[in-house]
């Protein structure tokens, strides 16, 4: 209603201003209308909300490090199992449209990164089309303070994503691999005055679309913008397997994870990242394992089409109860390179990861280091 009011105050002061200025000159009755009909541009502004975007990505994976069979060593990291080949990433289409207070995303992939990050085969039969969605959800505003979403969407959880070209790095972390990649259920957003914000949600099982474990996820998150310094401190709990009897809590696996995600500009052409993680499991109470790490992140823009970005990464196992012999670790360090030539990125990556207390790439404990180098094209539309 307010906004039908401003549009008739608004009509009748263009008119008037109109036949006051007739009185010096002549207006034609079609430059008359044209002032006094607003509503054609409302329209074609309610069309520019919606848009259509994608991406899609490929890349050569040459490995330099084999075993004494001169099998290639590969990462235990997502998205580049491919050694000494070719492969290709996805097809990524996004589709979003906001009116008023009410918004859509829809989101598919089709490849083999999709399929790594977003199959789900918890489904009932006949569902295998759930493979491809990375994103299927709505959203409702009531006011600027406070927005809910219902659906299927991305992780809160880390600070590398599934779309390489929203990634400095074409590989991805430990962190991230180990992460979830997205949650299946209802999330409420609340801003705390400009630079603080939370979320609540609860949520499906873990990276399904259909809830096969009894019981549901709950999840959090705090956020702070303060200067060019943006902080995330998540956490997300909940059942990760089903004990033998149904009956019976005491053999059910549950899991809980507290993860902070930063960033910082330290100047237009250098800026920071920080991810650190803990994950744990518990069975009766009781430690059942899970992991630590932390990932540092710095990129270096050389100019407005090229940028360097490193990254450095400890990860390491954690014990179950009384066990207390050293955990398997691994550094692992990354150094990309970004170069844009209008909408296609290409990323030359080098990476070299090597593991203690028995995390290895192959059989043997030779078999504690890999290296690689990675050519990788990104097309964003």
């Amino acid at each position: 209603m307010q906004q039908l009011n401003i549009l008739i105050a608004s009509a009748i002061i263009l008119f008037t201003t109109t036949s006051l200025f007739a009185q010096d000159a002549a207006v034609s009755l079609e430059d008359e209308l044209a002032t006094t009909l607003p509503a054609t541009t409302e329209e074609e502004e309610e069309e520019e909300s919606f848009s259509f975007s994608g991406m899609v990505d490929a890349y050569y994976q040459a490995n330099l490090i084999s075993d004494d069979n001169d099998d290639p060593l590969i990462f235990p990291t997502s998205f580049t199992g491919q050694a000494n080949q070719f492969g290709i990433g996805m097809v990524n289409l996004l589709a979003e449209k906001e009116l008023g207070k009410v918004s859509f995303i829809g989101q598919i992939g089709f490849g083999p990164r999709a399929v790594a990050a977003n199959s789900d085969s918890n489904g009932p039969a006949g569902t295998n089309f759930a493979s491809t969605v990375q994103q299927l959800f709505v959203t409702y505003s009531p006011s600027e303070l406070v927005t809910f979403t219902l659906g299927n969407f991305g992780t809160f959880v880390g600070y590398e994503v599934i779309d390489a070209a929203a990634n400095m790095n074409y590989s991805t972390s430990y962190l991230f691999s180990n992460g979830p990649f997205y949650h299946t259920g209802f999330k409420a957003d609340f801003a705390l005055g400009e630079q603080f914000g939370a979320m609540v949600g609860i949520f499906n099982d873990t990276d399904s679309k259909f809830d096969a474990i009894s019981g549901k996820h709950y999840g959090a998150q705090l956020s702070a913008e303060i200067g060019e310094l943006s902080a995330y401190l998540n956490f997300i709990t909940g059942k990760d397997v089903d004990g033998i009897d149904p009956d019976e809590s005491d053999d059910d696996v549950f899991e809980t994870q507290i993860d902070l995600t930063a960033t910082y500009a330290a100047s237009e052409n250098l800026s920071f990242g920080l991810n650190a993680s803990s994950y744990s499991t518990s069975l009766d109470g009781d430690s059942a394992g899970g992991f630590i790490g932390t990932a540092l992140y710095s990129t270096i823009g050389i100019s407005d089409a090229a940028a360097v970005s490193l990254r450095a990464e400890y990860f390491s196992a954690t014990a179950i109860k009384d066990d207390d012999t050293d955990q398997p670790s691994v550094i692992a360090l990354t150094a990309s390179g970004n170069f844009t030539v209008g909408d296609l990125l290409i990323i030359p990556e080098f990476r070299f990861d090597t593991g203690n207390n028995g995390f290895l790439f192959g059989e043997t404990e030779d078999d504690n280091s890999a290296a690689s180098f990675i050519m990788a094209a990104v097309y964003s539309f």
